[in-house]
């Protein structure tokens, strides 16, 4: 066949092979720790700041110490365990700085600190390239940050201040007699918009016991009347600020968009760090377990020390000026090469009136958000892909979103220089977006009668809407897009087919075990098959919208709409669907790293077209595996999942997986205290359809070579055993269908391998289960007989009632034994 999914990239993208995990960690400590340890020159030549960056990377359970289990690397271990207690602390390692530096005479000289220099750039760029493959923080909340490196006991200058009305002020004035907050913001990061409410309420209940807010924008790019809406919002209990060129941030030291500091009647500070832990990198909770900052306040009130006095503050990074000397040049320039890398890479999001909070389609855009670039792609957060490849060579997706390695060297090289702007001359024409339909115009749209309301703060639980297609007889589709009504809100979308005559509200995990039928994420909206492939619409279906919102700050409505091409004749190929799932899983409590599984044996041949696993908050990493006669094989490993994205792996040519090859979808969650979306790690997890449950869901989307479009598979999912004696009257396996969605690890208890030919006696259960003696059995009646496995069994008979009539005749129920 055809490779129908071949995706034409703007350069030749280079690929090294991932090295095997324990080999990556190695590689990953000697590039971190090589700025403590590369030379006694080059140390001392790293900022505290960065030191402490790099110390925090290993310490995960931040408790300011690292064990051997953090750090694997036993010789640089070793080496910074100066009192041989079996942990570092970050004292230790700046005593191995600070000593190397000292031991060295030739540090002075100009020639060794040159070699020094060099050392250290060759370390930082070490620690850049390997980031990968490092542990990435997809999910991190607020940390206990050192007290002296976060300025606690410091004076807070005099500043003079113009608010964004225009009256002047002075931080000495404003903040005589009373406790002083300073807190930082952006109007276009989101996880400050998600803290401003907070914010506003926080001041509005201080203000009156004397304390003075003063709200800090540093983001040069921020509109101001975003701002002036802002400052409205705290009315006369604050005073906001725009600071485009970042100095008062600098001189009152905050270092990201959710900053803050507190200090008392004297302007000593008494705390810097996060407002809350209730949002931070890849997480959202509806409550938050410290409020850092309230607490802070009490004491200053109180002339108490608050219990906990620094923290990090997880928010867009601040990219302050620095003093020109500290810079080197650079002969890359934003025209000639930068500006076209985030063309390439970016700007689909981030762009006005994309679905990214800020935009990236300008010089003074990029400069603005230079730290937060550099953090996100340190961190492998951005661009949005997670796949690592097992093999080298080009990739296998079509969609691959990830960032070469090459580019990425470019873009730090220019990030940490100058950043000169270059030749006007050479600058690329800029993307053009159309506001319309990515897919053309629609041949039909459905979407919902009413608006959806979201708050402004909060968490909000999954909403099903329901809407009805009325077509008046089966369509094939061809292209499938999703357009929210208000994408800063909406996280992503789930839409499935819902049969005529099935019930529009059955349980979320039988829905979407059956699979999607139209996805959202920010960046994929669409579903685009060449000619020969398509998807059902059945007539009189509905779709069911699966919506995951996230509140950002102020209170909206929604209004989501999906637009649908029509192919122009019948497929060649059906394109279908479905979860490979597990439904029997249970998480421990306090469990960092729980392993679970499903799997099929394939009855028959299929072309895999693409992978989505989907998980909750707890999913930590997701692996499709196939085990042939050849071995086994990795089809897609997403090591740090992140259930902010919702990704579809598509492949650039289908995947063919024959009969009797074991198709397993492997996962992991972590239901520990590490974890900081983890809502309850003291409760044992299940399967369950909101966020704070759990789900095992690996779809494939795929081809049945040699199957007719709109014909059923020849082999349907396997049953409990009780359940296909009393509907076939045969015993024994039966075959699941081949869309590697059989819920073979569930049912596996039910449904031992050996089991026994049913007795004649017990052949017409047929007609036992037909209560009502009209010839078909129901759904309904499948209940009653079985009410505890009714969210399992309903996928499943609805896969066996192919008339979609809403029962089983004995030729449909027959098909379980192959008659």
């Amino acid at each position: 066949m055809a490779p129908p999914f071949r995706l034409v990239r703007p350069h030749r993208r280079e690929r090294a092979p991932s090295p095997k995990s324990l080999v990556a960690a190695t590689i990953r400590s000697i590039a971190l720790l090589a700025s403590f340890a590369v030379s006694p020159a080059s140390a001392a030549l790293l900022q505290p700041e960065r030191i402490a960056q790099l110390f925090e990377r290993f310490d995960r359970d931040g408790n300011g110490k690292v064990t051997q289990e953090e750090l694997s690397n036993a010789r640089l271990f070793d080496r910074l365990d100066r009192n041989r207690d079996g942990q570092i602390t970050l004292d230790e390692v700046r005593s191995v700085r600070g000593s190397d530096q000292t031991s060295d005479p030739a540090s002075s000289s100009s020639e060794s600190t040159e070699a020094a220099s060099d050392d250290a750039q060759r370390a930082e760029e070490a620690a850049a390239a390997v980031a990968p493959d490092a542990d990435k923080e997809i999910r991190r909340g607020p940390r206990r940050a050192s007290p002296v490196e976060r300025g606690i006991g410091g004076f807070v200058p005099d500043v003079e201040l113009t608010d964004v009305r225009g009256d002047r002020h002075s931080l000495a004035e404003v903040a005589r007699d009373k406790v002083l907050v300073v807190a930082a913001t952006s109007t276009g990061c989101p996880l400050s918009l998600k803290f401003a409410p907070i914010l506003v309420e926080t001041a509005r209940e201080f203000a009156p016991r004397q304390v003075a807010f003063v709200i800090v924008d540093s983001v040069a790019t921020d509109e101001t009347s975003e701002i002036l809406r802002l400052q409205q919002d705290f009315d006369r209990s604050a005073i906001c600020v725009a600071d485009p060129n970042g100095s008062i941030a600098r001189q009152l030291g905050l270092t990201t968009t959710t900053d803050t500091l507190v200090a008392d009647r004297h302007r000593t500070v008494v705390f810097r760090g996060a407002v809350d832990d209730r949002f931070g990198f890849g997480y959202a909770n509806p409550d938050a377990k410290r409020h850092y900052l309230r607490e802070a306040i009490e004491a200053a009130i109180e002339v108490n020390s608050p219990a906990v006095v620094a923290t990090d503050a997880p928010g867009c990074l601040l990219d302050l000026p620095v003093e020109t000397a500290d810079v080197r040049t650079s002969q890359v320039t934003y025209h000639g090469a930068i500006s076209r890398l985030i063309a390439v890479h970016c700007v689909e999001c981030h762009r006005r009136g994309g679905v990214a909070p800020f935009a990236l389609d300008s010089y003074e855009a990029v400069v603005s958000h230079g730290a937060m670039i550099r953090e996100t792609i340190e961190r492998g957060v951005m661009p949005p892909w997670f796949a690592v490849e097992s093999m080298p060579g080009p990739s296998p997706w079509a969609n691959d979103r990830s960032l070469p390695e090459a580019d990425r060297r470019l873009l730090f090289e220019w990030l940490s220089s100058d950043r000169p702007l270059g030749d006007p001359a050479e600058a690329a024409p800029p993307r053009v977006f159309h506001d319309g339909w990515s897919i053309g115009e629609p041949d039909a749209v459905f979407g919902f009668e009413t608006p959806v309301a979201i708050p402004a703060t909060g968490t909000m639980p999954y909403r099903n809407v329901v809407v009805e297609t009325d077509l008046p007889e089966d369509r094939w589709v061809s292209a499938i897009e999703v357009r929210p009504g208000n994408p800063a809100v909406v996280h992503h979308v789930i839409v499935s087919v819902i049969p005529p005559g099935a019930d529009d509200q059955a349980d979320d995990g039988v829905v979407e075990r059956q699979g999607f039928w139209g996805i959202y994420v920010p960046g994929n909206a669409s579903l685009v098959y060449p000619p020969g492939y398509a998807k059902r619409l059945p007539k009189g279906a509905h779709l069911r919208f699966q919506m995951h919102y996230t509140p950002n700050g102020r209170a909206t409505e929604d209004l989501t709409r999906i637009g649908v091409v029509f192919a122009d004749a019948p497929p060649e190929h059906e394109v279908r669907v479905h979860g490979l799932a597990n439904v029997r899983f249970r998480i421990p409590p306090h469990a960092a790293d729980h392993h679970e599984q499903a799997e099929i044996v394939l009855p028959q041949d299929v072309d895999v077209l693409a992978f989505l696993p989907h998980m909750h908050l707890r999913g930590k990493s997701a692996r499709y595996s196939v085990t042939s006669a050849d071995g086994e094989r990795t089809l897609l490993d997403v090591p740090h999942y992140d259930f902010n994205w919702q990704l579809l792996y598509r492949y650039a040519e289908p995947v063919r997986l024959k009969r009797g090859d074991r198709l397993t979808f492997q996962v992991v969650f972590d239901n520990s205290e590490r974890n900081p979306a983890n809502p309850n790690p003291g409760e044992t997890v299940r399967w369950g359809p909101q966020t704070d449950d759990e789900m095992l869901l690996g779809y494939v989307e795929y081809v049945v070579p040699g199957i007719e479009p709109g014909e059923a598979a020849p082999r349907l999912p396997r049953l409990p055993g009780r359940l296909r004696e009393r509907l076939s009257g045969a015993g024994g396996r039966s075959d699941a269908e081949t869309s590697g969605a059989a819920d073979s690890a569930e049912n596996a208890e039910d449904d031992p391998q050996d089991s026994p030919p049913p007795s004649p006696a017990r052949r017409p259960s047929f007609d036992r289960l037909d209560a009502d003696r009209d010839g078909r059995v129901t759904w309904e009646e499948v209940r009653r007989a079985f009410p505890e496995r009714g969210a399992v069994l309903k996928s499943l008979f609805e896969r066996l009632d192919t008339d979609g009539d809403g029962g089983l005749d004995r030729n449909e129920a027959s098909r379980l034994s192959g008659g």
